[in-house]
């Protein structure tokens, strides 16, 4: 039977994640601390690395317990460590100075930022299919793949793609279980250009996706609705947990099962 083998939230939308053993689900159906924060600019427009290149370049090292974040730059020794609330200024002059220009850092315990509001829940995704897309990549570790397409859950005890049972027509839904709450699956998710970089250098990887969406379309299992794409460049499902579910938990090994 599949199973939930791993659990990423990232506290602050578009840097690191942290890996975490159970989450709460909140009313919003987002997973408690998935994008909390969020850096903005001026104009109010996410940091993100879309927009910014060196959002790539910037390590995350967030403690849960102290409710502190530290950074560093790839490649350089030095940490800055900010108390995420008693030293919001410091560390919005901190990230100012590094990205050079003026942001602030923006919370919403209630919803998060999602990227899409309305499959607002968790992404999700196989072992298997990180295995095999990684296989398509030569010099690309698995780990490498995991980091660059960034989903919440990570299922096992299933073959590549089997995650893409969990979608169906547009504007219907999959209703499938893990643990005790409740999932609609709405859509294959489309990727950006984030993927298609080294996660902690930013540097491209050639023809990346191009190469992907070749593989994807070769692979598509028999089970997706190939109606779903438009190209090929999609991986994980978007999801969306009803407020029904809201104040329940998510823990590692619970057992999946379509509804």
């Amino acid at each position: 039977m599949p199973y939930l083998t791993s659990i990423s939230v990232y506290p602050i939308k578009s840097l690191d994640g942290i890996v975490v053993n159970q989450v709460k689900v909140l009313a919003s159906g987002a997973l408690s601390q998935d994008r909390e924060f969020a850096i903005l600019d001026a104009q109010g427009r996410f940091v993100n690395g879309k927009r910014n290149f060196k959002v790539h370049l910037l390590r995350s090292t967030w403690n849960v317990a102290k409710q502190t974040v530290c950074f560093q730059v790839q490649g350089t020794l030095e940490k800055q460590e900010f108390a995420i609330e008693d030293d919001r200024h410091q560390l919005e002059s901190w990230l100012s100075n590094y990205f050079g220009f003026t942001v602030t850092l923006a919370r919403n315990s209630t919803t998060g930022f999602p990227d899409d509001n309305i499959a607002s829940g968790p992404t999700i995704i196989s072992t298997a299919t990180l295995e095999t897309v990684a296989s398509w990549f030569p010099g690309i570790s698995v780990s490498e793949i995991r980091q660059r397409f960034r989903s919440n859950l990570e299922i096992d005890g299933v073959p590549p793609f089997w995650e893409d049972r969990l979608f169906t027509n547009e504007g219907e839904v999959i209703k499938f279980q893990i643990g005790e709450i409740i999932f609609e699956g709405i859509n294959p998710c489309q990727r950006c250009i984030v993927p298609t970089r080294n996660s902690l250098t930013g540097e491209s990887y050639s023809n990346f996706q191009k190469l992907f969406t070749e593989k994807r379309r070769e692979t598509l299992p028999n089970w997706a609705n190939a109606s779903r794409f438009n190209h090929f460049y999609r991986l994980s499902i978007n999801t969306k947990i009803p407020a029904s579910e809201a104040g329940k938990i998510l823990e590692i090994g619970d057992k999946i099962q379509l509804l």
